[in-house]
């Protein structure tokens, strides 16, 4: 119903649903122009569906996702799938933040779906794909020869993933992290360290071969010795980072200097040589505020984890419009700057 040409809402019932119909009936429009307009329809008016949308969003109208599939073949909703792990804090928050900046003025809607590093990280791809939840999905984490990627690829269904694989054709963005190592290397070596030790990525990752590469071969040309943690990585719980490294750094074989590429373990260490009466420099792959409140504020290297949530989106919608994988690979080079946190 309407009052002097301003749509007024209905009173919504505990527990209702808001139709089409339900937003016919607030703004005295018919259905088909309703769903038109609610389709972005550009044979309706743009003030038409401006208003119809409104109250849309106004009722908390959500579509029916699976009339929506059986009508059109979509779903509108891209799904992220995460492993819960701590290495980089405010990992999942930010890749969030920076998908859902690109969809909110979308129809596109996005879920979560999260499994343990100890589970099999192709269940929840598989559960996506056989009961159509998705028109696109997200994931990180990847494996060098990853089966995520190729069953997806097999399936001819649209992804993209945060980080490499050894397969070649398919859509990914990744950290260069060669050159996070190289640069955190140059960076220490300029202030003096003759070794540099490191808390290396798990073997697991496929970006542990390209940080590693890049970590020796900086070292070599710097003439540094290149240390790395005895029986520690960055997927050990900080607890056992910690005392490995209160282990490691009390021994005459300590490095001058020290790389940590994660947050997480980067507090462990900073515990361990204050703990210890050490000033080692320590240098941090910082992907939240939280090293600016700390002091001494170690060095960083920032990771922009909400732009790669932003890029990883937009190559992903092109994939989903038909684009080719091939097309969609992008490489993010580390921020120098401390100051880029947003």
């Amino acid at each position: 119903m309407t009052q002097g040409g301003t749509p007024t809402l209905p009173r919504k019932d505990r527990g209702s649903k808001p139709t089409q119909r339900t937003i016919a009936d607030a703004t005295g429009f018919a259905v088909t122009t309703v769903s038109k307009a609610l389709a972005d329809d550009p044979s309706i008016a743009k003030k038409t569906r401006d208003t119809i949308q409104k109250t849309a969003r106004d009722l908390g109208y959500v579509p029916d996702r699976a009339a929506q599939r059986l009508r059109t073949g979509r779903t509108n909703v891209i799904s992220l799938v995460l492993d819960p792990h701590s290495e980089l804090l405010g990992f999942g928050a930010s890749m969030i933040e920076g998908i859902s900046e690109v969809l909110r003025p979308t129809r596109y809607h996005l879920t979560i779906m999260q499994y343990q590093l100890s589970e099999d990280p192709l269940a929840p791809i598989d559960y996506i794909l056989r009961n159509g939840l998705a028109d696109g999905v997200i994931f990180a984490r990847t494996e060098p020869r990853d089966p995520r990627v190729a069953f997806l690829t097999e399936a001819g269904f649209p992804f993209i993933t945060h980080g490499r694989t050894l397969f070649t054709d398919h859509a990914w963005y990744d950290y260069d992290n060669t050159r996070f190592a190289e640069e955190a290397v140059r960076i220490l070596a300029d202030q003096g360290a003759r070794s540099i030790g490191i808390v290396p990525p798990n073997p697991q990752f496929t970006f542990h071969r390209f940080m590693m590469d890049g970590f020796r071969s900086a070292c070599q040309q710097r003439g540094c010795a290149a240390l790395v943690s005895p029986g520690l990585d960055l997927n050990d719980p900080p607890e056992r980072i910690y005392s490995g490294l209160m282990e490691w750094l009390s021994t005459r074989d300590r490095p001058e200097a020290l790389i940590c590429p994660g947050e997480t373990p980067a507090m462990a260490a900073h515990a361990a040589q204050r703990d210890l009466g050490l000033e080692i420099p320590l240098l941090v792959k910082q992907t939240s505020p939280v090293f600016d409140f700390f002091r001494p504020r170690p060095l960083t290297i920032f990771e922009d984890i909400r732009a790669a949530g932003r890029e990883m989106t937009q190559a992903l919608q092109k994939l989903i419009a038909g684009d080719a994988p091939s097309g969609q690979q992008i490489l993010a080079a580390p921020i120098l700057s401390a100051a880029k946190i947003r």
